[in-house]
Parts: structure tokens; C-alpha cells; sequence
């Protein structure tokens, strides 16, 4: 984001000073239809936090949301048709069986939507996982992550650290598999008795 961009206001001095204070764990930044997002490195999620919460006045969390960012595997030959089966070749070229990641260079993205009252200022603050990376729990922080957080341990199975009661909310425990990941299967798990 260039000095031009960055907003007036509470957001352009929330980003500045994250950038000071943070400045070797915030990686990106940017400002669109009023919201300021920013990409953190998960080791300072907790610390920024904090800072948002407490010094920039961001005292609402509105939601916690778990990304998947494996993209389907490419399409082989012309038009878009899907590779025929038996023809998986290595991963990320065409007729290939696995899933490559696309956007963010890893696996997972958990945005963390926080919200300042009275000036109805937004901030998305963004960390990115690799496949069996865990987050701090928020909850410390802001108490309604709880919830949010258990959503998505038990839809995208990313473990948060330190949560309270980290348990599945909507599946049974017994329940394999993760229904909200992009390679899990469409028709659902079958189980064989």
C-alpha cells in the first residue's frame, strides 16, 4: 500500500502505528470500500490484538472466519473438462488428483473482523496457517472468538491454543474429517460397518 492510500482518520493511524510497533510481523496492508486489512504473521496475533483492542480502540470483534485456500485441482486438456480418471499427474499440473494452494502461500487464512464504536470504523486482520499450524486463541482478548473459534476447529480442523473449550459444536465427536476443507469429498464420508 503506498503512503498515498493509507486513510485519515483512525484507520490511517491505527495502521501507522501497528506498522511501527509491529513492523517486523505486519506483511501486507490494504484499504478498500472504507475497511482497512491487514496480514499479521501468527506469532503476533495475540499482541496485535491487544493493541487494537485496548490502544486503537477497536472494542468489538464481530466475527472470527476460517478460509481454506487449496484451490481444485486444474482442469486437463481443453475447455475446462475435467481430467479423466487414472491420469493424476504430480500436484498443481494438469489431471492432477491433489489440490494446490492458490492465493496466500499457505494452507488456511483466519480473518479476524473487528469493529470501533462510536466512529463505526472496521478492521480485518488477517493471519495465514499452514495445514497443522495453530493460532493463539483470541478468546484472552475478546470473549466472543469462543464460539467462532469452535466453528471453525470443528468445520476446518485448526486448533487454536489456549482456547477454553475447544470442542466439535455441530458434528458428533465421532464424526471424521473436516466438511468445510476443499478437499474434502462432495458425497460426504461413508462409513463401512
Amino acid at each position: 500500500m503506498s503512503e498515498a492510500e493509507i486513510p485519515a482518520g483512525p484507520l490511517g493511524e491505527a495502521l501507522d502505528r501497528l506498522r511501527e510497533r509491529f513492523a517486523g510481523s505486519v506483511l501486507d496492508s490494504s484499504f478498500v470500500r472504507g475497511e482497512l486489512s491487514v496480514r499479521i504473521l501468527p506469532s503476533a496475533l495475540l499482541e496485535v490484538l491487544r493493541f487494537l483492542k485496548h490502544e486503537a480502540g477497536f472494542n468489538a470483534l464481530n466475527d472470527v472466519v476460517g478460509l481454506d485456500n487449496l484451490k481444485p485441482p486444474a482442469p486437463r486438456g481443453t475447455g475446462g473438462a475435467p481430467a479423466p480418471p487414472g491420469t493424476a499427474g504430480p500436484a498443481g499440473e494438469p489431471g492432477s488428483a491433489a489440490p494446490v494452494p492458490v492465493g496466500p502461500s499457505k494452507r488456511f487464512t483466519v480473518l479476524y473482523l473487528l469493529y470501533r464504536f462510536p466512529e463505526a470504523r472496521r478492521i480485518r486482520v488477517a493471519v495465514d496457517l499452514d495445514e497443522g499450524e495453530s493460532p493463539d486463541s483470541a478468546v484472552a482478548v475478546y470473549g466472543a472468538a469462543d464460539w467462532a473459534e469452535r466453528e471453525i476447529f470443528d468445520m476446518f480442523g485448526i486448533v487454536f491454543k489456549g482456547h477454553p473449550d475447544l470442542r466439535r459444536v455441530y458434528l458428533p465427536d465421532e464424526f471424521e474429517g473436516f466438511p468445510l476443507r476443499k478437499d474434502f469429498p462432495l458425497e460426504g464420508k461413508v462409513r463401512a460397518d
